[in-house]
């Protein structure tokens, strides 16, 4: 028997601002007379959606802003209520969707631990059991008695984290909170999500814009647009989905405009005038095929001579993933710009790249790695199979290494 149930649900929202007194009054009046008066329209955040979860399942939930991911969390929270649908929920919730929210500035950590636990449903008996452990966990043990207004950045999301992840609830709802505190703390975080999904095997439903996050934990996702479900099934196929569709809408636009799109740093002495991506034929082009040879062309007018620099161009994805860099550095001997327009060419043999879509950074930096200049998203381009096909998109692989495999049953 599913765990969470929802049948034909529809959110809308009146658009437009709200109207003064005044037109108020007028539009109670002509509907006293029994005058129609003009309807705002309506927009629907959720377009009959429907689906249903079993208990245990890791749900990611996935689509660009405005897809209605959020709206359909607050739905299952009892946050919101439909439109027109029904949505069944058979268990307790904790919901993540505001992490921090009902936190008093003026409270200490000790007392918003117990507000805030008192908000998402724990009973204090339940809080004084797991308070040692939420503090520790929060790693704020010096400063629980310190009102929050005094605490630094990301101190007071850590605390509330470690409070929403005590709850001991059948369904835990998550809307892009896992990339809170540092880099260790975010560690921790996820350690506990493995531990919630994998050992105590509660139903998680999770929204999130990394997709590679939501591949890792999530069994199954959802892919939302204008409010409706376009894909449902194993998260790997689904989020290829998503990737393909946002990588051929990058790759449109790019070629549409025909301009550098990437944001620029730079010194003033070295500008870029062009950049070209050239296959194994000599030819400018958008597309090249993985395994071939090409060229990376920059053209930079340089505005005084510039010694011992180093010129580096990469590779990165769409979503800012670093691949690789190639520099100057690597080859013997000075490098140097002289005054006026030149063209720095970097030949790469057999592209390791894997099939997808792609985007080339550049810059230029003196002997002290200063940046002379540096921009990032300046050539989006996309590297097909020999067959044409884009094949798997980078989701499953960034680096296309050569391999030959051989198997050798044992004799005996």
């Amino acid at each position: 028997m599913p765990i969470i149930q929802v049948e034909n649900v529809t959110k809308e929202y009146n658009l437009g601002a709200l109207h003064g007194l005044k037109q108020t009054l007028l539009d109670t009046g002509a509907r006293l007379v029994g005058k129609k008066t003009p309807q705002r329209p309506l927009f629907k955040a959720l377009d009959d959606v429907s689906f249903s979860i079993e208990p245990g399942e890791v749900v990611g939930i996935i689509g660009h802003n405005g897809a209605g991911k959020s709206t359909l969390l607050k739905m299952l929270a009892k946050i919101s209520t439909p439109t027109r649908g029904s949505v069944k929920v058979s268990g307790r919730i904790a919901p993540l969707i505001e992490v921090g929210a009902g936190f008093v500035p003026d409270f200490t950590g000790r007392e918003n631990v117990y507000l805030n636990g008192a908000i998402l449903g724990m009973p204090r008996r339940e809080i004084d059991k797991k308070f040692e452990e939420i503090v520790d966990f929060a790693e704020m043990e010096e400063f629980i008695d310190t009102p929050v207004k005094r605490y630094i950045s990301g101190m007071q999301v850590k605390l509330a984290f470690a409070v929403a992840t005590s709850i001991e609830s059948e369904i835990l709802i998550i809307d892009e909170v896992l990339a809170v505190g540092d880099l260790a703390f975010q560690r921790k975080c996820f350690d506990r999500m493995e531990d919630i999904i994998k050992r105590q095997g509660r139903t998680v439903l999770l929204v999130s814009h990394n997709i590679r996050q939501v591949v890792r934990i999530c069994g199954r996702t959802i892919l939302m647009n204008h409010g409706k479900i376009i894909a449902d099934g194993p998260s790997a196929e689904t989020c290829d989905k998503f990737y393909t569709q946002s990588n051929e809408t990058i790759l449109r636009q790019a070629q549409a405009s025909h301009k550098s799109r990437g944001e620029v740093l730079t010194s003033g002495e070295v500008e870029l005038v062009s950049l070209s991506l050239i296959n194994n034929h000599g030819s400018v082009v958008d597309t090249v095929t993985s395994g071939d040879d090409c060229t990376i062309r920059c053209t930079f007018d340089v505005k005084k001579p510039l010694k011992n620099v180093d010129v580096v161009y990469g590779f990165h994805t769409t979503d800012f993933v670093y691949i690789s860099a190639m520099g100057t550095s690597d080859i013997a001997g000075e490098s140097s710009l002289q005054q006026g327009r030149v063209t720095v060419d970097c030949s790469i043999k057999n592209l390791p790249l894997a099939p997808g879509v792609y985007a080339i950074r550049v810059g230029v930096f003196d002997n002290l790695l200063t940046k002379i200049f540096y921009g990032e998203n300046l050539k989006v381009f996309s590297v097909s199979q020999r067959d044409g096909s884009h094949g798997k998109v980078i989701l499953h692989s960034l680096i296309n290494i050569p391999s030959a495999w051989n198997f050798s049953p044992e004799e005996g």
